[in-house]
């Protein structure tokens, strides 16, 4: 009797002491990179957000997480509606909520909650029907025609106070389910939030507030980082002389430009109150996501003040809570855009990007190019089978390379592919030695290179191991290694598949060649990558795979991992 009433105390002890142990998941600095850490180790989200809809159901639930494990995601990406956790007004549902954490749970994933609260997509749309109707409580938005917006206006305390309770009440029964667990890793609060139709508000409140000086605390800001300041704002501001005091216009000049950082700078003041109840219940990373300004158009035309890259500056002083500014992106042109918020004051993670069959490659060049904390294709329940499965190949590369990928990163020894039918090559360089990266259908004997086929994106990541040790990893990729002083001296042949030149002549010139070093392929391994970052041979790539020694690809078809070592002759 005595045992089995000391043995219960002393498991719970232990057990206690076990989740004292674990920290909560918060970002840590390594180098140039900012890393995850979820359950004290660092994280790579590859994930996926479900559709805006696809949470609302126990019934969608149960049927879509399976299938994320499946595609090999270890985070989903899950709403959180306003107008489904307080249908009547102080009276709190989170049905939803347990359902979505315990399918979690049962399918070996994380969740990143995203809070559709006060805005989504701009809009009010999920706040619930009882705040919609009193306009008179919570007030709208109005444009400068003095049109009432289904947008509810940042400038109301009412408002802030409604959307501020049921996010508190909601942070307060995640803590109660998940504090020992850490199911949910990472929270985004409010979506895509910004003006639409205007630049700014136009309510009176806010008149008031555009015409006042800007705030002090806003000037202090922009005084003691001036020179980091993001490019833009810096040559905004210096037009009008770099005032430091007077009201929007004064300060910035008059024009819709001004009025969208007025918009930023408010939003951020929202944000931030609720991100400091974030802190104080359940401390976990905090970010924001952006619609993009792209396709030429204005603030308005696009939702104005969000958290964009070029307003990073304005929400940095307004919301110092949130820990990253974070895009989405539909726009192709994946590489220009991810660059524009992997920034020395922000780490990239891309909550949401286009679903297509080859996020996979994005997936890679993120991790690789900009050390990202994660990456997650919208609408993932809705994946092809092919898509499906492609991604799966992806991510479970991607899973295995995780110990690598965090050990080097911020360290600068890593790169990232990313290639299409326009862009197909890059050149790399590590001290001596020249890497040519190229699409796989350059290849010349590829049928599919020369037929009028869409070339489908290929891409990966470059980690160097050690001065003549390269991991090389991802799709549809090919690489080649000289000496820089080589690379001067050979002339390149078009040669065939054999390695033999494609088509003789009578008359074939020799190429000069005046000395030094040579970089040659030793061995090219296709490797597995185990848990504790040990690897596991698969099988020696040679020959035709490596077109005789001359360069190292992995086709369009599939993902791998590949460790290559090189040597040096003359």
């Amino acid at each position: 009797m005595k045992i089995n009433k000391i043995f219960p105390i002393f498991s719970l002890v232990v057990s206690s002491l076990l989740v004292a142990q674990k920290s909560m998941p918060h970002l840590e600095t390594k180098g140039t990179a900012v890393q995850l850490i979820v359950d004290n180790k660092p994280f790579l989200v590859l994930g996926g957000e479900l559709g805006n809809s696809s949470a609302s159901s126990a019934a969608d639930i149960e049927t879509y997480f399976p299938k994320l494990e499946k595609m090999k995601l270890n985070t989903v990406l899950v709403p959180v509606s306003w107008d489904l956790i307080e249908p009547k007004q102080g009276e709190f549902d989170f049905k939803t909520i347990d359902k979505a954490i315990d399918q979690a749970r049962k399918n070996h994933l994380k969740i990143v909650l995203l809070w559709f609260g006060a805005w989504k997509n701009s809009m009010s749309c999920y706040a619930p029907l009882w705040f919609k109707k009193d306009d008179k409580k919570y007030p709208r938005a109005y444009t400068k025609a003095g049109k009432p917006q289904e947008i509810a206006s940042a400038f109301s305390e009412d408002v802030f106070n409604a959307d501020h309770n049921v996010y508190t009440q909601l942070l307060k029964h995640i803590a109660a389910v998940d504090q020992s667990e850490n199911t949910v890793i990472m929270i985004q609060i409010e979506n895509e939030i910004g003006m639409l139709e205007n630049a700014r508000d136009y309510s009176k409140a806010a008149n008031s507030s555009f015409n006042s000086k800007v705030p002090e605390s806003l000037m202090k800001y922009l005084i003691k980082n001036k020179k980091s300041l993001h490019p833009s704002l810096v040559e905004k501001w210096g037009k009008e002389g770099f005032k430091t005091t007077g009201n929007w216009k004064e300060i910035f000049g008059d024009d819709i430009f001004t009025e969208e950082y007025f918009t930023a700078y408010h939003y951020g003041l929202y944000v931030e109150k609720l991100a400091k109840t974030s802190r104080s219940i359940y401390n976990v990373p905090l970010f924001v996501n952006a619609a993009m300004n792209s396709r030429s158009r204005l603030p308005g035309q696009y939702p104005s003040g969000g958290p964009l890259a070029h307003l990073i500056d304005l929400w940095h002083a307004a919301a110092p809570s949130i820990d990253l500014l974070a895009p989405d992106l539909y726009d192709g042109d994946y590489a220009n855009w991810v660059a524009k918020y992997r920034l020395h004051n922000n780490p990239l993670f891309v909550p949401e990007v286009k679903m297509t069959i080859n996020n996979g490659v994005q997936a890679f060049y993120s991790f690789g190019e900009h050390d990202a904390i994660g990456y997650s294709p919208f609408s993932i329940e809705n994946n092809s089978d092919a898509g499906s499965e492609r991604l799966a190949s992806a991510y479970s590369k991607l899973k295995q390379l995780t110990p690598i990928l965090t050990k080097y990163q911020g360290e600068g020894f890593s790169k990232g592919l990313l290639f299409d039918q326009k862009n197909t090559e890059r050149i790399l360089k590590f001290d001596d030695l020249q890497i040519t990266a190229r699409h796989y259908y350059t290849l010349p004997w590829d049928p599919k290179a020369k037929d009028g086929s869409i070339w489908p994106e290929g891409g990966g990541l470059i980690l160097r191991l050690a001065k003549d040790e390269y991991l090389i990893a991802g799709s549809g990729v090919v690489i080649e290694f000289e000496k820089e002083l080589e690379k001067k001296q050979i002339v390149a042949k078009n040669l065939g598949e054999d390695g033999f030149v494609a088509q003789g002549g009578a008359d074939q010139k020799q190429n000069a060649w005046y000395g030094g070093k040579r970089a040659g392929i030793g061995t090219v391994d296709e490797i597995s990558i185990n848990d504790d970052g040990s690897f596991t041979f698969i099988r020696r790539l040679n020959g035709d795979q490596t077109h005789q020694g001359r360069h190292v690809r992995i086709g369009v078809e599939e993902f791998q991992i590949l460790h290559v070592k090189l040597y040096e002759y003359q």
